[in-house]
Formats: C-alpha cells, structure tokens, sequence
C-alpha cells in the first residue's frame, strides 16, 4: 500500500528514546513536567496507566492524534480511548452524561472502565475513527492523572506497542517495541491490573459490553441492573469501530498461541505431536497442572487467581516473545465471571 513520503521519513527517522524515573519525589515532579511540556507541544509520550502503558497525544489535537496512529502503525478504523482527569473533563468530551454513566463513574472511576457515549465537537474525528461515540476513561494511575491535570486537556491514549502486538505493562516493553519512534517513556512501575480496560457502550439497550476486562459483567449489572455482552469479533468488520479491541487477532505475541486443558505431561506432549509441535519449541504457561520444566523449552506458573493471572499475563507473553519460541501454551482458565477478561484475551491471541 502507497504510505506518504512523510510517514515513511517519521518510520525511518530514529529518534533518541529516554526513559523517565518516577521513584522519587522529585522525580515523578520532573517527569510529569517534562511529559505536560511534549504533550502541550503536540508530542507523543508513554505514559504508564493502572491497566498497561499507554502511548499518549492531546485528544484535542487531531494532528498529534495522527502521530500516535503512525507511530503505532495503527488501522485508521481503530479508535482510540480518551482518558480525563475528573468528571467535569469527562463531560467535555462527550455530547451527553446519562444518569447510567453517573452511577458507574461512582462505582468504578478512577478505574479500569471504559464508557461509550456520543462525542462532543470538541473531540476530533480521528480519534473515534469518525464514528459518531468516543470511549472515555478516568484511569487510577496517579502519573498519568498528574500529567493530565499538568496539561489541562484529556488525553487520547491507546496501548503504547506496535499495533496488534502483546501490550506493555513495563516502561522496558515499551521501549522494546517503540524505542526510536518517541522522545518521552515516563516509567511508573508495572501496571497493577495488566490488562486493558472494559468498555461499556452506553449509547445501546441494554448496555453493551464491548470489549471484557476485569470489570466483569456481574459487577456492572449489580449498578446498572443489565448489560450485555457484543459476541467476540463484533464489530470487526465495520468501517469504523465502536471501540478498541474489536479485532480479531488482537493483543498477540508473535509466537502461535494454544489454549488447552490437559491430564498431565505425557497428555500434553501427545497434543502437542498431534498439533504437529515439539516440546523443545514450546513454552507452557500453566496455572494448575504444572509440567516438568525440563521437557519444554520454558514452563512458568502464574497464579490461580484472576487479578494476579491477569497482572503477569502480557509479562509472560513479553518473555516467551525474547525468548525466540514457536508455540505458548496457556492452560485454560476457569470459567467463572472474575476471568472474563483473561479468557477474552486468550481468545484473542489464538484468532
């Protein structure tokens, strides 16, 4: 596909990355003024939120939001998420505030929950993809929320990795994916939840959730009293999204990812010679059934809970991804409301 002389020039331009420290005091102050500063000059920065490190731009400058398209290598049809610093941003952004986004705004914001509402004219079209929603979002990370208010605009922020790729919950996976593509990695610590946020359209009856996170559906329900789920992949195919995370193949390592349940190893090694894969290739990612190490090219062990299997899932992907295997395995999670999203990732991996 043709790409204009300036998109290839910014893809071949290597620019100097630097890495911010927020440990101290002193240091979150500084790497919050020197983000508010990139950001008001229309620059993209990575930005760590509770969820994963996100790769952010003014949401209010169509220009910047651009950036983050190509330096991602972004579909245009994709939209991207705008996160605030408060309600009062928060309604700024959108054209209307229903008393269901009042209600979940107090049960969950700030937080891992992302709300589609019709957009206001003061959020560009490139950002929702020119469709007529955008997804808005108060995250729970105190940097980002700092940057925010230093700013005093919203910030469109989607993943901060190439797109389709596993998503950063560490300043160094951002830099491996994107260093050389921005100035700015501001480095928070890893992301305490690991995965993306839910996203719940508003602008449907009853609401919709279109993309699972650790937000699950029962816990929306008990606020709003009903909420749907859109089937995997709805959406997919529309000119423009509704929101991110509606592709198929999505938020994968470049290694082929299995989802299966297994008896023991010698059930495991036979599904794999069935699969036409060997265990010298293959890294299992368990969680009850726990292989020996020494017949596999890596075996790790996340914990059997959600909210810990979800903080170290993308992590395990990242290193799996270095080192250099064909096949992850992922033993299947439990079928249970707490893991919606994990298995909604998984799902995605293996399209």
């Amino acid at each position: 596909m043709f790409q204009p002389e300036r998109e290839r020039s910014l893809m071949s331009a290597r620019i100097r990355t630097e890495i911010l420290p927020t440990h101290t005091p002193a240091l979150f102050r500084a790497a919050v003024r020197a983000a508010a500063a990139a950001l008001r000059a229309g620059e993209v920065v990575a930005l760590p939120t509770e969820t994963v490190y996100g790769l952010a731009a003014s949401a209010l400058n169509a220009r910047a939001v651009d950036r983050i398209y190509r330096v991602k290598g972004r579909p245009r049809h994709n939209p991207i998420i705008v996160h605030v610093a408060g309600l009062s941003m928060a309604r700024r952004c959108v054209a209307s505030w229903p008393p269901s986004a009042a209600r979940l705004a107090r049960a969950f914001w700030p937080g891992p929950l992302t709300l589609v509402l019709p957009r206001s004219a003061a959020i560009p079209a490139v950002v929702t993809a020119g469709g007529p929603t955008v997804g808005v979002r108060w995250p729970g990370h105190p940097l980002i929320q700092a940057v925010i208010r230093a700013c005093g605009f919203p910030l469109a922020a989607p993943s901060a990795n190439l797109s389709g790729r596993v998503s950063p919950t560490t300043a160094e996976h951002v830099l491996r994916q994107l260093g050389g593509r921005l100035r700015l990695i501001v480095d928070g610590g890893q992301s305490p939840v690991g995965i993306e946020s839910t996203v719940l359209d508003l602008t449907t009856q009853p609401p919709t959730i279109l993309r699972p996170g650790m937000i699950h559906a029962e816990s929306l329900a008990a606020v709003l009293g009903a909420v749907c789920k859109s089937p995997a992949g709805a959406g997919a195919g529309a000119d423009a999204l509704r929101s991110p995370g509606l592709l198929g193949r999505h938020y994968a390592p470049r290694a082929k990812v299995a989802v299966w349940r297994w008896r023991g190893a010698g059930d495991l090694r036979a599904q794999l010679a069935r699969a036409g894969h060997v265990p010298a290739t293959t890294w299992v990612v368990a969680h009850r059934r726990i292989p020996p190490a020494a017949d596999f090219a890596g075996v790790s062990v996340l914990p059997h809970d959600a909210a810990a299997y979800a903080r170290a899932l993308y992590a395990e992907w990242h290193r799996c991804e270095s080192a250099g295997v064909r096949l992850i395995v992922m033993e299947a999670p439990p079928a249970r409301p707490e893991w919606q999203g994990v298995a909604d990732r998984l799902a995605r991996a293996t399209a």
